[in-house]
């Protein structure tokens, strides 16, 4: 079995079809955690969550909602809206489905979106706030952080070592980074979530960025390994210009076993423990 640890099918663009993505899901035997980045979308997680057994939900507030600022990615352009982390109403959600939620976010630090009228710096000092608070409400319900972090990695790093983390940490998002960045995450406890990004070609004009995340794959524990799809983005390569879907993480899990020369069988056992592991409250 495989548990997708970050997808977004909850968010309206799936709204015609969920159905359907879920039974591909299904048939394939994938567990989803359902990861909010604002209010109604982490509310939403929790209640799709709430209704089916192989679901379950993370609720938080993703640094992008912290000021308006426009999203231009390649599956989708929008403008974010403003939020804070309202402690209150996040509470009220917790308590719709307590054993349903198993991490707090998608929080974190990014500098890759900012605001055109914002100093970057007022930008970074209220997102290590706002992620500060969530740190201390992940504490409150014992569980970990599924933390974002984009262009941010020394950022983030030397946050964490000042301030007071949950005894489950939680993972780093979407990793990208280097084999630097990752022994310092490693070190404070973190696990590494990986997306279909690793299953992209190295880039003829700068091989050496691939190459470096491949590096970390090889090279880190197989304890700390998860796999995520953060669909409905970042598709595998294998279906590059296609809505990304959970089950999608079969690719992710087989590239793994290929760099560290694995058997892709036993190297998705290994990551279901890791994921159990760390979200404890999977069933």
């Amino acid at each position: 079995m495989i548990i997708d640890t970050h997808c977004h099918l909850q968010f309206k663009g799936q709204d015609a079809d969920r159905e359907k993505i879920i039974e591909r899901c299904r048939v394939r035997g994938i567990i989803l955690n359902l990861v909010g980045t604002q209010k109604d979308t982490s509310k939403k997680a929790v209640l799709l969550a709430r209704e089916n057994s192989d679901m379950y939900a993370s609720i938080g507030t993703h640094p992008n909602h912290l000021f308006p600022t426009y999203i231009d990615e390649e599956e989708s352009q929008f403008m974010s809206r403003e939020e804070d982390f309202d402690e209150v109403y996040y509470e009220e959600i917790y308590n719709i489905a307590p054993e349903k939620i198993i991490g707090i976010g998608e929080c974190g630090l990014d500098l890759f979106h900012l605001p055109p009228d914002v100093p970057r710096e007022t930008v970074l000092d209220k997102q290590k706030k706002v992620f500060k608070k969530q740190v201390a409400f992940a504490i409150r319900h014992e569980v970990p952080l599924i933390i974002h972090v984009r262009d941010a990695h020394e950022h983030m790093i030397e946050l964490l070592k000042t301030i007071e983390l949950p005894k489950q940490r939680g993972t780093i998002h979407c990793y990208t980074g280097n084999w630097q960045y990752a022994q310092e995450y490693l070190k404070l406890g973190f696990y590494l979530g990986f997306t279909g990004v690793i299953t992209f070609p190295a880039k003829k004009t700068n091989p050496a960025q691939q190459e470096s995340l491949w590096e970390v794959i090889r090279n880190m524990p197989e304890n700390k390994i998860l796999v995520e799809t953060d669909a409905p983005y970042l598709a595998p390569q294998k279906y590059r210009g296609e809505r990304c879907e959970p089950w999608m993480t079969e690719e992710c899990v087989a590239k793994i076993a290929e760099l560290r020369d694995k058997d892709a069988k036993e190297m998705e056992e290994i990551i279901f423990a890791n994921s159990k592991q760390l979200f404890h409250k999977i069933k």
